[in-house]
């Protein structure tokens, strides 16, 4: 296996592919002219699989509800639709962006290991493919719920951890979460940004991601890649992230880039991952490899970034098996997450596993999922409404605003920070196990003034 090459200022794994051909082009212009939609980019990251032109013409929509579509957000182009656009319930999952976030959760394994490790460059190796590893979820096309505000998600039996999140606010739309056991604790604050660029959407990251490492007190600090979510409307919907992803060791000095290479014409470079972990010094130890849907894996290197001579490349991350021909490309952990097996006893009544157009959406009922979804939408305006007549400012119930205010590249962010109390509650109540039938009859209740009916 080659090894990543250095970039002559920085060590990093330089991008092998820089854009489409101009046969792609010239391609994309005639499937686009085809259709009627110029600057409508379609692709087939597959590789040739299928003609460009059939490809051009599939999708999950039917040709006219394509055509509404596009017509209805044109003037959406170049914007930020986070929280602006009503969207179709026949685009969304059964899953809310809270249970999306605990998606990071799978493999938590790898952050015990990262606490046990005594080499600190290997710290970095398991904490990074940690973070790499809920790639191979987020390839799912599938929209997640926009979380109501006050709405929370807990998750319990997994790994010794405990995670809750938080939707903290609804414009901007944020949302807080944390997750504890034995080795590790990880608080984000995480404030999306979109720009909609007509079939495709760019989705930047404009979070602050830490993870505690118990045993030594080690503060590790993630910055992601941007995502970007092509043929949103004509072809075959996927997903790409293209971009560096950086860890640093807070305490230390040290850090992880690793460059997620972007998808080329044909298919060329997608999923791979390559890059190095460096010192304090900002020389290279340790080299990494892989592909973000497979697998990731590791090698000693030397001051140029070259393996050392007697080690080999060794495996440190290897996805697990997932269900064939899943109706939402789920993951086993996914189906987990909408599980009441995962939930305490004392589940919150304000958790994503109660919304029920969720459920709806869940049980294949899209009319149902679409009426439930306008409801809690006016609900949530009427909330909204009750607050102001009160004169009262929403406050988080998990997490607290802090004064701390961090830059990251696409933006500046207010921080929240997890404010203990729910541990409180746990702690003084039985959560062992779960009682599906009874969790389940309980009626999602995200609301400050009571259940408040649409007005």
């Amino acid at each position: 296996m080659s090894s990543p090459q250095k970039n002559e200022n920085k060590g990093l794994f330089a991008a092998m592919t820089s854009g489409l051909s101009m046969f792609g082009n010239a391609m994309h212009r005639s499937v686009n002219g085809l259709l009627g939609y110029e600057g409508v980019e379609v692709i087939n990251p597959e590789g040739g699989k299928e003609d460009a032109e059939d490809e051009a013409q599939r999708g999950r929509w039917k040709q006219e509800e394509r055509d509404s579509y596009w017509k209805m957000m044109q003037k959406y182009i170049g914007s930020d639709v986070t929280s602006m656009v009503t969207l179709p319930v026949l685009i969304f999952e059964p899953m809310t962006m809270l249970q999306k976030m605990a998606e990071l959760m799978e493999y938590s394994y790898l952050l015990d290991q990262a606490d046990e490790c005594e080499d600190p460059y290997m710290r970095l190796v398991y904490a990074t493919s940690w973070a790499i590893s809920v790639y191979y979820a987020y390839q799912r096309t599938w929209k997640p719920f926009n979380p109501i505000l006050g709405e929370t998600y807990e998750l319990v039996n997994h790994n010794g951890i405990r995670f809750i999140a938080e939707q903290v606010s609804h414009h901007p739309p944020m949302s807080a979460g944390h997750s504890e056991n034995e080795h590790f604790a990880y608080d984000v604050t995480s404030k999306l940004k979109t720009k909609f660029l007509g079939n495709s959407l760019d989705i930047y990251p404009v979070g602050r991601t830490r993870v505690t490492l118990k045993k030594d007190g080690v503060v590790l600090d993630l910055v992601p890649p941007p995502t970007k979510v092509n043929n949103l409307i004509f072809g075959r919907t996927w997903v790409d992230s293209p971009g560096e992803m950086i860890m640093t060791n807070l305490t230390t000095g040290d850090k992880a880039v690793l460059y997620f290479q972007p998808c080329g014409w044909l298919g060329a470079g997608r999923y791979e991952v390559d890059g190095y972990i460096y010192n304090a010094a900002e020389e290279p130890k340790i080299l990494m490899t892989g592909k973000w849907n497979e697998s990731m894996s590791y090698q000693q290197c030397d001051m140029e970034g070259e393996p050392l001579p007697g080690t080999e490349m060794k495996e440190v991350w290897h996805v697990a098996d997932a269900p064939r021909n899943d109706k939402f490309q789920y993951t086993y952990f996914a189906h987990k997450l909408n599980s009441f097996d995962t939930a305490p006893k004392n589940l919150l009544a304000s958790d994503s596993r109660l919304r029920p157009d969720r459920y709806a959406l869940e049980k294949g009922d899209l009319s149902k999922a679409g009426a439930e979804k306008s409801s809690l939408e006016e609900r949530q305006r009427a909330e909204k409404r009750d607050r102001e007549a009160r004169d009262h400012k929403f406050t988080p119930r998990w997490f607290d605003l802090t004064d701390e205010v961090t830059p990251t590249p696409w933006g500046d962010l207010e921080v929240y920070q997890y404010n203990g109390k729910y541990a409180e509650r746990q702690a003084a109540n039985d959560t062992s196990g779960s009682d599906e039938v009874h969790l389940a009859s309980m009626e999602f209740n995200p609301w400050q003034y009571g259940n408040l009916s649409a007005e």
